[in-house]
């Protein structure tokens, strides 16, 4: 292993052969477990008719998912700094996580609503953060010459991971689904922890020559940023806002999509096409916006995606007020399509804005999350009774354009700054995105 420096002082320690075959080896690992575990989040819609005919409230329930994504999201910066500091490794992460994740689906199989909060919204829900904060951290650190597009493959499978579940618990017994689905996520993240690894520090793979690549790359850091420097630039807190509006509206739709199913008198099979329909477009739509944002630059496709996003909540408004199922299934398109595609986009402006080298600034920035999911779910549930589907989505339409919006304003921090060095342009492409 030789190690390279380049014109910013980054150090880049270039792998061998052996390190590309174990990297080979265990890039199934990462893309498993994120599929097995989405069904916890976007799997969650479907099982909230059968909850609530169970006999639990329904604002509770929501909140079950509301509380699972404060600790999923939360749990991502505590283990970014702990493995940043040696403390675990992603196999310690990852048998941790398989342990705690399977207390969800069996806690709201077997368990009252007490215990369906501790084991499903707080247990369940931080073995999801371990295992989704790990992944994404491990494929970046194993391609960091493409780091954007392969983890916009590993977070697209939390997503469309989950249609098979989805679709099943419209239709099957809910404790023996519920049942299947634990035992089959913890088997799946068991063997994905005990494969991987992560490579040594400042790795990169020996067929491509860091500094080339730095200097046909897009943009680049101008330096490695703590997560303080980077809330103290302006530009974290402004991601950190967008991510709160945007996520509030993604787990808004996959939350509620099957009760608005219901409330339009929508066939079951209906539902279930409109279910694989939004959970499919939110997982694939990450790729195809990453390779997008690769030719237009990043901050310009995150405003067209929630501009999309946007969008689909006026159809889907539309579709609440005309009972249109035809509508419905259409919007849920467009509600999928940019309710997912602007995590891997943040994810690599974080990288790109304030380095690849602390992933506890991402992780911070990712904690909007966590707020989001309390707006879109928790107090979603609350004022829906009273205020009626189309109102709450014209809301979620304008937070999705407000974000989009906001987007204009994203710029690298210190790329103009005096005192600190200028990378090379490449290719005359705008290095503000």
């Amino acid at each position: 292993m030789s190690a390279s420096v380049d014109f910013l002082g980054r150090r880049f320690q270039v792998g061998t052969a052996a390190d590309e075959l174990v990297r080979r080896r265990t890039s199934w690992a990462p893309w498993a477990a994120m599929a097995a575990i989405g069904v916890l989040q976007y799997g969650f819609g479907s099982l909230v008719p059968a909850l609530v005919d169970r006999g639990w409230s329904a604002i509770d329930v929501f909140w079950l998912l509301a509380l699972w994504t404060v600790f999923q999201a939360g749990a991502g910066f505590p283990v970014a700094l702990l493995r940043e500091r040696g403390r675990i490794g992603p196999r310690t992460a990852m048998i941790a996580g398989a342990v705690l994740l399977p207390l969800g689906p069996l806690a709201l199989a077997h368990g009252s609503e007490l215990v369906a909060l501790i084991g499903y919204s707080v247990l369940s829900g931080t073995g999801a953060g371990l295992v989704y904060a790990t992944c994404a951290a491990t494929v970046a650190k194993w391609y960091p010459e493409r780091h954007a597009a392969k983890v916009s493959l590993a977070t697209g499978a939390f997503a469309y991971g989950s249609v098979p579940f989805a679709v099943a618990f419209l239709f099957a017994p809910l404790s023996p689904a519920l049942t299947v689905t634990a035992v089959v996520i913890f088997a799946i993240v068991l063997a994905a922890g005990v494969v991987m690894v992560d490579p040594p520090a400042d790795w990169w793979p020996p067929h491509v020559d860091p500094r080339e690549w730095l200097l046909a790359s897009r943009v680049s850091a101008v330096r490695q940023y703590s997560p303080r420097e980077a809330m103290r630039t302006g530009v974290a807190p402004l991601m950190y806002l967008i991510l709160f509006c945007a996520s509030a509206v993604s787990l808004f739709d996959v939350t509620f999509l099957a009760t608005l199913g219901a409330h339009m008198d929508a066939a079951m099979v209906m539902v279930a096409v409109g279910t694989g329909v939004l959970l499919a477009a939110n997982g694939a739509g990450r790729a195809l916006a990453i390779r997008v944002s690769e030719r237009v630059g990043r901050a310009r496709t995150l405003a067209w995606v929630l501009a999309t996003l946007g969008l689909g909540q006026l159809f889907l408004a539309s579709a609440a007020s005309t009972g249109s199922v035809e509508m419905l299934v259409f919007a849920t398109l467009l509600a999928g399509a940019g309710g997912g595609a602007f995590y891997p986009l943040f994810a690599s402006l974080v990288r790109e804005f304030f380095g690849d080298q602390n992933a506890g600034t991402h992780a911070a920035v990712y904690s909007a999350k966590a707020f989001g999911g309390v707006l879109g779910v928790g107090v979603a549930a609350a004022v829906l009774p009273s205020a009626g589907f189309a109102p709450v989505l014209l809301v979620g339409c304008a937070l999705a354009v407000g974000s989009a919006i906001l987007c204009a304003k994203l710029r690298q921090p210190g790329r103009f700054l005096p005192g600190l060095p200028r990378p090379l342009p490449s290719s005359g492409r705008d290095h503000r995105l």
